[in-house]
């Protein structure tokens, strides 16, 4: 099964997330449709940026994040990547704001952050 991304998005490492939204919204503009504290997604369209201060559950910070369009595809490229014998760093997990998600870590040490929507 070839996977299907619904979405790339850049996660960028920041102290505190809430210290840059002049920035991104004032500035630039953005819409915030998503502020946990430790993670804030800003968005114009398909456009979007997150900044993080620690994630909240993983024992690693993602840099980037890959949404595909279901759980049945989050679990074959959960399964493709321990079969390719890619490390994983967070395994499959049931967050608690509505996504199941692990982290991978690539062949040049990026850690991405897999996910699709329950």
């Amino acid at each position: 099964m070839t996977p299907t991304v619904r979405r790339i998005v850049a996660n960028l490492a920041v102290a505190d997330p809430a210290a840059d939204a002049p920035f991104w919204t004032g500035l630039l503009g953005l819409d915030t449709p998503m502020d946990m504290g430790w993670v804030v997604n800003h968005s114009a369209g398909t456009a979007q940026v997150q900044l993080i201060s620690r994630d909240a559950t993983s024992p690693e910070d993602s840099r980037v994040s890959v949404e595909v369009n279901d759980l049945a595809t989050l679990q074959s490229v959960h399964d493709g990547a321990v079969a390719a014998g890619y490390e994983i760093v967070h395994p499959l997990t049931d967050e608690p704001w509505g996504v199941r998600r692990f982290f991978v870590r690539t062949p040049q040490g990026v850690v991405v952050n897999v996910l699709a929507h329950r």
